[in-house]
């Protein structure tokens, strides 16, 4: 039964329906659609469209996360660098202090960190110690012209 006014092959009937006459007519509706421009609106590929397109963004984000991950580390790093050296200094024979102070400052730093350490003493009790960081880009190795200032100071132990 049809209801007037309605498409019956909307509805299951007609020649779409019968066994036989469903796949021409689905054949000539998908080749008039892309004639008439109809494959301008589907939407297969678009996912793959859509991942090229922010690759390079998600890239980014990722770089400048772990970029972001190792400023933070190297200054904790100078940090513990700077309280290694100053506890180093505060025990050391004033002759042998520098050396020592260098030494202990090192001692705990990853390799691919390059550091100066100077340690003074201001003729009293007080060690001050300072170690400068440089920041590695991407992975520890290559450096840029930044540089993590770490600073302690310590009574001299008597």
């Amino acid at each position: 039964m049809t209801v007037p006014g309605t498409d019956a092959r909307r509805y299951g009937e007609g020649p779409a329906t019968r066994p036989g006459g469903g796949s021409r007519l689905r054949a000539e509706r998908l080749r008039g659609d892309r004639r008439r421009g109809g494959w301008l609106r589907d939407d297969r590929g678009q996912l793959a469209v859509e991942f090229v397109g922010m690759a390079p963004v998600i890239l980014a984000t990722v770089i400048l996360l772990w970029q972001a991950a190792l400023v933070g580390y190297t200054f904790s790093l100078a940090g513990n660098a700077a309280d290694e050296a100053v506890r180093a200094g505060t025990v050391a024979e004033t002759e042998t202090r520098n050396a020592a102070c260098e030494r202990a400052g090192a001692e705990d730093l990853p390799a691919a960190w390059s550091a100066k350490i100077s340690c003074t003493g201001d003729g009293g009790d007080l060690v001050k110690a300072e170690v400068k960081l440089e920041v590695p880009v991407l992975f520890p190795g290559f450096n840029i012209p930044v540089t993590v200032p770490g600073r302690a100071s310590a009574i001299r132990e008597s």
